[in-house]
C-alpha cells in the first residue's frame, strides 16, 4: 500500500495573515467555499483553527464518499486536518507571493492495495485535484473580493 496525495496551488491577492485566517475559519468561510462535491458539512466543536473538529462528506465519485471527521491543528501557517475515520491528512499552507500569497492544499493518504489500489494511485489524485483547484479558486474570489 503506497502513499497517495493530490496538491493544488493557487496565487491570491491578499496579506497572508488574511488568508491564513480565511483558511483557519470553518465555522464561516469553509462552508462558503466547499464545491458540490461535499455536503453534510457540520462544525462539531471550536471553529476557528486548532482544536476545531468538523465532520463532512466528501463524493469524490459517483461512487466513492469519504465520511470525514477533520481534527484540526496548526503549524505556523499551516491548517492541517487529519481525518479520524482514515488515514488522509490534509495541509493547507499560506506562503508570501510578491504583494500577495500563495495557498497550497496538499492531501495525501495510504492507498488501497492490488488492482483497486493501481487504480487509485492514478485516478484519484486527479480527481481530487480538480476538487482542490475548485475550493481554492472559491477562496480566491471571496478574499481579492474583500480585499
Amino acid at each position: 500500500m503506497a502513499r497517495i496525495s493530490a496538491t493544488s496551488t493557487v496565487l491570491i491577492d491578499a496579506e497572508p495573515d488574511a488568508a491564513l485566517a480565511a483558511v483557519a475559519d470553518y465555522q464561516n468561510v469553509r462552508p462558503a467555499i466547499l464545491s458540490e462535491h461535499y455536503r453534510d458539512y457540520r462544525v462539531v466543536s471550536g471553529g476557528i483553527g486548532a482544536g476545531t473538529v468538523a465532520t463532512w462528506k466528501l463524493q469524490a465519485t459517483e461512487s466513492r464518499v469519504r465520511d470525514v471527521r477533520a481534527e484540526v491543528d496548526m503549524a505556523g501557517k499551516t491548517v492541517i486536518e487529519k481525518d479520524a475515520n482514515s488515514t488522509m491528512v490534509s495541509n493547507w499552507t499560506v506562503a508570501p507571493a510578491g504583494t500577495g500569497c500563495t495557498v497550497t492544499v496538499k492531501t495525501s493518504w495510504t492507498g488501497g492495495g492490488g488492482v483497486k489500489g493501481i487504480f487509485e494511485r492514478i485516478f484519484a489524485p486527479l480527481g481530487l485535484r480538480g476538487i482542490q483547484d475548485e475550493v481554492l479558486a472559491n477562496l480566491k474570489r471571496r478574499l481579492e473580493k474583500s480585499a
